[in-house]
């Protein structure tokens, strides 16, 4: 019945007898051996039946929920075999337990119903299907609050699909490290960590979770626990001894970080002919060269190839024709393309097009396309019409290893300035295998000698294709290759670790384009610029040997002696932090690395933020991250502020800091943070390395002083804004119902109480302020405030359930009325056009029904955070529709009658809805009046408590009402509705976030971390890049110089800033500008003049110094710890030709 072993069996006898004898006492009667035996016979039929099982399953010690697996490896002094107990997670879709017995060279389960000799992971449907019967059906539930951000990427059925997927990571090394970590943190279902040798020194070079006291465990072993610790909803597994192809067969994809070609093509067979395929990836990182094979199998389906939404576009007409010509709206472009198929529907008039079938579409453009479709027959259009584009899957067939590697077919290229280095690196990556394979070790950094052996085998190898070979095998590029194969470099390793992370989810989702299906990376540009010893390549017994055998030791202790400033410390602040801190940057005596954030910790940061625990909710994320990095590498020089970057923390951020550091790091998520940090690297000459994430997608740019332009060059446009009247009046998409729906709940539940507390704290004041002012805008907060305190005042929990019955129907109903009153469907505008025509919808009232669900939730939510802005308990009922329907029934509801004067605004330009009135000022005293009266009635001490939007707390109600404010909204004009997360992420823009393009991201940002610390690289050594690991795609190339402006024999560019020093005076400024060929003519301070030549006066200032000028005109307050001023100064030349000269600052101190 259960395994319980000897102990177990005696205590489920012994219990109910216990437990009989027990029941006798209590019902004080006399038959207690009958009861006992009665109980016993019960208890054994519910253990029989699973119940009692399942109530053990509760009732026995057991880790958290959904905690992964402890695996203990006991080895006796007897050469026997080696036991480990592989205890599952807690979840009842699980084995509780089952043991592997691992011999030598195999693995043998003691489970009676084994999947194949090396079964690692069980798949029993029956007592999946039991456990779920018995309530815990929502253990595949997704925890919205931890991976709302990755969400917003994959979906929920591609999150579902992850959770059902056991991966297999072979090498754990700092490559299989970075790979694991990303997949533990997508949330698949296990992770089996496979690995036979132990941890070496040299691995700290790159292997975040090992440490010093880890030299000599097994790998899997060493790296388990702290994998673990990253998503306890995650299995993670050891597996310690010499795998066999048979247990692949438990896995949906394997991933080999360390594995000859011989073994890799006998695994690939396996997993390419084994049905379902399984998918193989295999994956190098040697030095500074990396490599990457995917095979998903014969057939692989894409059910989604870039996981961008569906294009849509608005109709504006449709011409009866052969071709058909379909025009929309020219409210934004049409993203379709040549070839794609659409569907339509809403078209009024041409309704044979809403059958729902798919069809082709050619001469895609901005605002128009040909259906490949005879509508001549077709009925006219009239109006309206969505089109959308429809999503086909793709099928793809990949070749196994075996053939590939003489048939590689197209390479995937990521930079095009090495449009020939992809198969060159697919016969180096051969060859090296063929090295390691003959000589039994890798190539020893810095030895002519073993680095000649291996171009002579890539010269064989080239020699055998024929007239498939390569022209130029380029010998220093293989020679660099064969000094640095033995190493893993922590930067390569992110990079790579980020790629084949989102190649496992493609291939356990079908979610985005797999790698089709080798691609290879080098990034030899990050090596010194000037020759390296062979010496300085040999090891000093340190943790940074395998970056030493790269770039020598001078690199090194350069890396060390840096200065360092990360701003930022989430996502990408948690990645660089771990980069930098495995790369040994100011890890020395003379480095330091600074770090800042103001934020605190929130669960939804612990999907991708990896430094981060549940338990560090709530503190603050520079000192944890700091901490983190810290434990590991314990020589690692870190200081963490919570002061956000700006001017108002220029004090903390002075001078002396900016002009002491090396580099900057940004670790952003916001673009006016980024502007102000390039500012002030442009203003002290400092290297700005710079990088974000959207998504699958990310960018670095690399801002080098006099090299390359600065970040601020060059900008996005420009998000384009609904205008007003469409989001009030006329919203034709769901944005436009939730950006109205946040507006609302702002202005409901925090603005319009936090007006009701300014009036309360000091109405003299308040009111004072409000008659000055005289506007529209004064008189729409006075009578908000005045409704808030008289009409829709709340005293009772009945009270609140009434207005938000009552703004149900004002929202819904009565402006509804009232909007289509004065613009009845048959409107025409000022031309004779219809008033209703796209992008406009013609809206429906809705008639509130407690019977509907969605509109009983919409009271509720209201209902709930009205009494929080107002303090009233909230009683345990409110969540029964029942009884909420009863309350709801309560509410007297008036009838509404439209009116004739009313004001709509359906200006597009209009930035206002509110409209002014010439006595606003009559209005604003007789508004006062009445606030007078009415704060008689209140109590002293009243105030409300206006409510923040917190989008992440699913608990608070929040999002509740802003998603059914918007559908509501969204079904008066039949606009498709959207769940709560949906709207979570549209209203609380949330960015949407995953951990492989952060770690790709941070990876490639250090590689040029490399070049700066080092010095010497010209600006073509510097890479940018932009890559989208959906497609995938990589687009790497060369920064943009700046900007050069010339003057006679003078040039500068953005970069320069002239420098007086001495305390000058403003004649001596103007005479050293002279000097140069310079006119000044203007001189200012901020926003005041302190010179102009137009003025007389203005020469009674020549002999005073400029910083004194600055503090008596320009009232300008120079700190203590200010040394300058800076001032601009308009010149020209001899012809009056204007010249843009540098900023010129003063020093004084």
């Amino acid at each position: 019945m259960l395994k319980l072993g000897f102990l177990g069996f005696i205590v489920s006898f012994l219990v109910p007898i216990f437990v009989g004898f027990a029941l006798g006492d209590y019902l004080n009667c006399s038959y207690k051996f009958l009861i006992a035996f009665l109980v016993v016979v019960i208890l054994s039929i519910m253990g029989f039946s699973g119940v009692f099982s399942s109530l053990l399953h509760y009732m026995l010690p057991r880790k958290r929920a959904c905690e992964g697996v402890a695996v203990h490896e006991d080895t006796d002094n007897n050469n026997e075999n080696k036991k480990i107990r592989i205890l599952e997670a807690a979840d009842p879709t699980v084995k509780i337990s089952s043991d592997v017995v691992c011999g030598e060279n195999n693995c043998n389960s003691n489970s009676s119903d084994n999947h194949g000799s090396g079964s690692l992971v069980k798949k029993e449907e029956k007592e999946e299907a039991s456990f779920m019967a018995l309530g815990d059906a929502n253990s595949t539930d997704i925890d919205e609050d931890l991976h709302s951000r990755q969400l917003a990427v994959y979906g929920r059925e591609t999150m579902r699909r992850l959770f059902a997927s056991n991966i297999l990571v072979s090498g754990m090394q700092g490559l299989g490290a970075e790979i694991a970590k990303n997949l533990i943190l997508a949330g698949v279902k296990s992770v089996t960590l496979h690995d036979e040798g132990v941890v070496e020194l040299w691995d700290l070079s790159s292997n975040f979770i090992f440490s010093e006291d880890d030299v000599g465990k097994n790998r899997a072993l060493a790296s388990l626990q702290k994998l673990q610790e990253l998503n306890n909803a995650v299995v993670v597994r050891a597996l310690t001894t010499n795998l066999t192809k048979e247990q692949l067969s438990d896995f949906q994809a394997v991933v080999f970080t360390d594995i000859s070609f011989e073994k890799a093509i006998e695994f690939n067979d396996y997993c390419h002919n084994h049905q379902p395929p399984i998918a193989f990836i295999k994956t190098e990182v040697r030095g500074l060269f990396g490599s990457v094979f995917c095979d998903f199998g014969p057939e692989f389906t894409i059910v989604d190839v870039d996981g961008e939404e569906p294009h849509t576009g608005i109709i504006a007409s449709i011409s009866n024709d052969n071709p058909a010509l379909v025009s929309c709206v020219d409210d934004e472009r049409l993203e379709f393309q040549d070839g794609d198929l659409v569907v339509f529907s809403e078209v009024h008039g041409m309704t044979e097009l809403n059958d729902g079938k798919p069809r082709k579409i050619k001469n895609a453009r901005a605002y128009s396309f040909t259906l490949e479709e005879d509508t001549t027959n077709y009925g006219a259009y009239v109006k309206g019409g969505i089109v959308t584009q429809v999503k086909q899957p793709k099928v793809l067939n990949f070749k196994p290893l075996r053939e590939a590697l003489t048939e590689p077919g197209d390479f995937l290229l990521s930079d095009f300035s090495k449009f020939d280095r992809p198969p060159l690196l697919h016969l180096a990556f051969q060859a090296l295998d063929k090295f390691v394979s003959e000589l039994g070790r890798f190539p020893v950094a810095g030895s002519e000698e073993d680095a000649q052996k291996l171009i002579s085998i890539v010269t064989n190898v080239n020699e055998s294709l024929g007239d498939g070979r390569q022209e130029d095998i380029n010998p220093k590029l293989l020679r660099h290759f064969a000094f640095g194969a033995k190493a893993v470099l922590n930067p390569m390793a992110a990079m790579f670790g980020g790629i084949v992370g989102q190649e496992v989810v493609k291939a356990c989702s079908g979610k985005f384009h797999p790698l089709f299906q080798f691609f290879y990376f080098d990034s030899v540009e990050s090596l010194p610029t000037e020759p390296v010893d062979s010496i300085d390549f040999r090891p000093l017994n340190s943790r940074y040997d395998a970056q030493i055998s790269v770039f020598g030791s001078k690199l090194q202790k350069k890396l060390e002696d840096a200065k360092v400033f990360i701003v930022g410390s989430g996502a990408l602040g948690c990645e660089f932090l771990k980069n930098v801190a495995l790369m040994g940057v100011s890890c020395g005596n003379e480095g330091k690395l600074t770090i800042t954030d103001d934020d605190v910790i929130e669960k939804s940061n612990l999907s991708r933020q990896f430094l981060f625990r549940d338990w560090n909710i709530g503190q603050a994320k520079s000192t944890v991250a700091a901490s983190a990095a810290t434990s590991i590498n314990p020589r690692f020089n870190i200081e963490a502020l919570q002061n956000r970057v700006g001017p108002e923390t220029e004090n903390v951020f002075d001078d002396t800091f900016w002009e002491n550091l090396s580099v900057v790091i940004n670790a952003l998520d916001n673009v006016n943070a980024r502007l102000y940090v390039d500012q002030r690297c442009l203003y002290f000459q400092k290297p700005l390395l710079e990088s974000g994430t959207l998504g699958a997608k990310c960018n670095t740019q690399m801002v080098i002083p006099h090299l390359t332009e600065n970040y601020g060059a060059s900008r996005d446009p420009p998000e384009k804004q609904a205008p007003m009247c469409t989001v009030h009046s006329f919203p034709h998409n769901i944005d436009h119902c939730l950006t109205w729906a946040r507006s609302e709940f702002e202005g409901l539940l925090e603005k319009t109480p936090a007006e009701v507390n300014a009036y309360l704290s000091n109405p003299n004041e308040y009111s004072t302020a409000m008659i000055n002012a005289g506007d529209a805008q004064a008189r729409d907060n006075l009578e908000r405030v005045l409704e808030c305190l008289e009409n829709e005042r709340c005293e009772t929990f009945q009270d609140c359930i009434t207005w938000a019955r009552l703004k149900f129907e004002d929202y819904f109903a009565n402006r509804v009325k009232q909007l289509i009153y004065t613009f009845p469907e048959d409107a025409a505008t000022s031309t004779g056009a219809p008033f209703w025509s796209a992008p406009k919808r013609f809206p429906r009232p809705l008639q509130f029904s407690a019977a509907d669900l969605s509109h009983l939730h919409f009271v509720m939510a209201g209902s709930i955070l009205r009494a929080e802005t107002f303090g009233i308990p909230i009683p345990d009922w409110v969540k029964n529709p029942k009884k909420m329907a009863e309350a709801v029934d309560k509410v007297m509801v008036p009838e509404f009658q439209p009116k004739k004067d009313v004001k709509i605004v359906t200006d597009e330009k209009a930035t206002s809805i509110s409209t002014g009135s010439i006595d606003d000022s009559a209005v604003i005293a007789e508004l006062i009046m009445k606030l007078k009266q009415c704060q008689k009635n209140l109590a002293p001490e009243f105030r409300m408590k206006p409510i923040q939007f917190e989008k992440d707390d699913d608990t608070n109600f929040h999002m509740d009402l802003i998603a059914g404010l918007a559908n509501m909204r969204a079904r008066n004009y039949s606009i498709p509705e959207v769940d709560k997360l949906k709207a979570k992420f549209i209203a609380g823009r949330i960015i949407p976030a995953i951990a492989t393009s952060t770690a790709m991201a941070t990876g490639l940002v250090c590689l040029e971390l490399y070049k700066v610390l080092d010095g010497g690289h010209k600006v073509e050594d510097y890479r940018n890049t932009f890559a989208n690991l959906a497609l995938p795609l990589f687009s790497i190339a060369e920064p943009l110089p700046p900007k050069v402006i010339k003057h006679e024999n003078l040039s500068w560019t953005v970069w320069d800033r002239w420098i007086l020093k001495g305390n000058p005076t403003l004649r001596e400024l103007i005479q050293w500008l002279k000097e140069k060929g310079l006119n000044a003519y203007s001189i200012s301070c901020g926003s005041c003049l302190l010179y102009n030549s137009m003025f007389p006066r203005h020469k009674d200032r020549m002999d005073k110094k400029l910083v004194d000028l600055a503090r008596e005109v320009a009232k300008v307050d120079l700190p203590t710890y200010r040394r300058h001023l800076d001032v601009v100064v308009a010149c020209e030349d001899d012809e009056d030709n204007d010249v843009d000269i540098p900023q010129v600052s003063i020093y004084f101190g």
